[in-house]
């Protein structure tokens, strides 16, 4: 039997015109993040790799590539929101991960509505279906295997407040179908949503 897989060893390159690893650990929800700096200035940014971590206390993280204004504001703040990047919100979304000096509001740039939050001084957008604030519960410099520091910084935050626009609430249920989440998949700028048509249940065995 041939073996038909494309294999390769990290440290002597993957030999591909683009690199496969966050095109296979895909879809990626967006962590599209807002922070705010020491003296008030509202940064807003999306981040690929962002998840859930934790149920109870509900815990969402974000890695940042480089220790970017979001990362150094939130380590003097000690706070963050999340909003839920929607295939109607793709293009803002996408306008405020433009690389602009620290000074630029990127709600202003992106168009954004800021919205106040209730328990962080953040706000959030107000745009969004979907929003949670956030306080920094650890900030990790990233380590490759030989615990050398790498450029990476993983940001985690305990949710203390979430918002929900009604319209997205079927049954007290949150319709994700609805909203219309986007995530990151596939090659370079390359984006995927969900809808009703990919849908599927599947309950857990007894």
């Amino acid at each position: 039997m041939s073996d038909n897989f494309y294999s390769y060893n990290v440290n002597d390159g993957h030999g591909l015109p683009h690199d496969p690893f966050k095109a296979i650990i895909a879809p990626r929800p967006i962590g599209w993040i807002a922070s705010q700096s020491a003296d008030g200035r509202a940064n807003l940014a999306p981040y690929s790799f962002f998840n859930a971590f934790n149920a109870a206390p509900p815990i969402i993280g974000f890695a940042s590539v480089g220790y970017k204004d979001s990362v150094s504001n939130i380590e003097q703040r000690g706070e963050f929101c999340w909003s839920l990047a929607t295939r109607n919100l793709a293009g803002p979304m996408n306008q405020s991960s433009a690389g602009v000096p620290a000074e630029v509001d990127e709600f202003e740039l992106a168009g954004l509505v800021k919205r106040p939050s209730r328990c962080v001084a953040v706000p959030h957008v107000a745009a969004s279906p979907a929003s949670m604030e956030c306080k920094l519960t650890q900030l990790i410099q990233l380590k490759d295997v030989a615990g050398t520091p790498c450029d990476s910084w993983l940001v985690l935050g305990q949710v203390v407040a979430v918002h929900i626009q009604q319209d997205y609430l079927d049954d007290g249920t949150f319709n994700t179908a609805k909203a219309g989440s986007i995530m990151r998949a596939g090659g370079p700028g390359d984006y995927f949503s969900v809808s009703e048509q990919t849908h599927f249940f599947m309950g857990r065995p007894t």
